[in-house]
């Protein structure tokens, strides 16, 4: 469903951000993506839903091309970034509908999908109210609701627990579970081990623009927690800096 290779980004100034990344999320999937500030997550994910260009290597959704064919990959996903940058002189329903245009999502689809998720995220009272009013856990509500709209087959989370409450984060963690159950995938980043490791059946991990860990979640972590490996690679890398 996605897949990555050998894909490296390098900014204006000379810096490599990421380095020769393989990745292969396939269907059923909910694939954990993990690592420090600075590492390299949002700079991968951004590349992969089409923000940032990527120098090196091909990053393709359903065998379209990202580089050759975006307007197809981004139709067959869903970008959940961890602060959405929404229109706040708009009401949440108005935003809705605005990406359900762009999308050009037919007007019994995007009411039923409305309707199913802000019943879902407890939105269904508020979706009339102005997006300025809302507050940051609601404004990633209406982001999550719209993403949704035209029923992607890949989920691209950026830290998508942020700012959520537990009933709004339980939802979320549901909703992704019968996602990856129904034939879909999803990649995320968070900094929540304990979730990602309960969650997913696929981890990797991303230290210094490069990874360092990546398969299943049994295969990297085997015995351990997802915290115990990550501060081993943290540690690992340390030492060599000392070296």
């Amino acid at each position: 469903m996605l897949k990555a290779n050998h894909v490296s980004k390098i900014y204006e100034d000379g810096t490599k951000a990421i380095t020769d990344i393989n990745l292969h999320v396939q269907s059923g999937d909910i694939y954990g993506f993990i690592g420090a500030n600075g590492a390299g997550k949002s700079t991968l994910i951004k590349s992969i839903v089409g923000i940032h260009p990527f120098n090196e290597g091909e990053i393709s959704i359903d065998g379209y091309s990202m580089k050759n064919d975006p307007v197809l990959c981004k139709k067959r996903m869903a970008y959940i970034p961890d602060t959405p940058d929404l229109y706040e002189h708009l009401t949440g329903m108005q935003y809705i509908n605005f990406i359900a245009d762009i999308f050009e999502v037919n007007l019994t689809e995007r009411e039923s999908s409305i309707e199913k998720y802000s019943s879902l995220f407890e939105m269904t009272g508020k979706l009339h109210h102005s997006i300025a009013s809302y507050s940051h856990g609601m404004k990633q509500r209406i982001a999550i609701i719209a993403a949704l709209v035209h029923q992607p087959s890949l989920f691209i989370l950026d830290e998508p627990f942020v700012g959520l409450d537990p009933t709004a984060s339980f939802q979320l963690k549901s909703l992704m579970q019968k996602h990856a159950d129904n034939g879909g995938a999803v990649f995320f980043s968070t900094h929540v081990l304990e979730v990602a490791q309960k969650l997913c059946n696929k981890v990797a991990i991303i230290h210094n623009g490069k990874l360092v860990k990546n398969g299943l979640m049994e295969e990297v972590a085997g015995s351990k927690t997802l915290e115990d490996i990550f501060m081993e690679v943290r540690n690992e890398s340390k030492n060599m800096d000392i070296i």
